[in-house]
């Protein structure tokens, strides 16, 4: 089993910055973590469920949704099993429920958000 525990969710002013944290634990993410894509999600009220970057942790590669290209990046402390979110630049509609995700293997489809494992969400919200 895997947990993931988000944080750091909040209220900012457009253009402003967050930074989201995904603590990841449980004894199959600490043997193989190095197996695992991560992901960040993202749910505004009303709307679809849409995939906002992943990161391999093996490899260390990356990919970002359009939307949030140059503006926002994930990384990650495997010392600490922890996923970051840096959000720069942020607008009213980043506002969401954002959350972590973890499955093991490649990222190769992780846009559908076809994860085993999910966090419970942190909000974020965007005013202008």
């Amino acid at each position: 089993q895997v947990q993931l525990v988000e944080s750091g969710g909040g209220s900012v002013q457009a253009g402003g910055s967050l930074r989201l944290s995904c603590a990841a634990s449980g004894y199959t993410y600490s043997r193989y973590y190095r197996n695992y894509c991560m992901g960040w999600f993202r749910q505004a009220p009303g709307k679809e469920r849409e995939g906002v970057a992943s990161i391999y942790i093996g490899g260390g590669s990356t990919d970002y949704a359009d939307s949030v290209k140059g503006r926002f990046t994930i990384s990650q402390d495997n010392a600490k099993n922890t996923l970051y979110l840096q959000m720069n630049s942020l607008k009213p509609e980043d506002t969401a429920m954002y959350y972590c995700a973890a499955d093991l293997g490649f990222c190769g489809t992780w846009y559908g958000g076809d994860f085993a494992y999910w966090g419970q969400g942190t909000q974020v919200t965007v005013s202008s």
